[in-house]
């Protein structure tokens, strides 16, 4: 079965659903990865959250820094 066709799931009480299996692994889907959830009548959706790695966003901030810094020398 691919992501394409359409699976059932059900809620539980506490309001989780289950991601079948065959879409987990297809979509690389890992416990701890973030979705954004959209709702609008009788339709949820949910998209993956890639966020980006805060070691390399801390390398560019301080790769600009030293950039700024060597043009104020000059």
């Amino acid at each position: 079965m691919t992501a394409e066709e359409p699976e059932v799931t059900t809620i539980s009480e506490k309001g989780q659903v289950v991601i079948p299996q065959s879409i987990r692994k297809e979509m690389g889907i890992k416990p701890k990865n973030k979705f954004l959830v959209y709702g609008r009548g009788d339709t949820i959706i949910m998209k993956k959250l890639e966020l980006p790695s805060l070691k390399k966003e801390w390398e560019d901030i301080f790769r600009m820094m030293d950039k700024k810094n060597i043009e104020d020398i000059r």
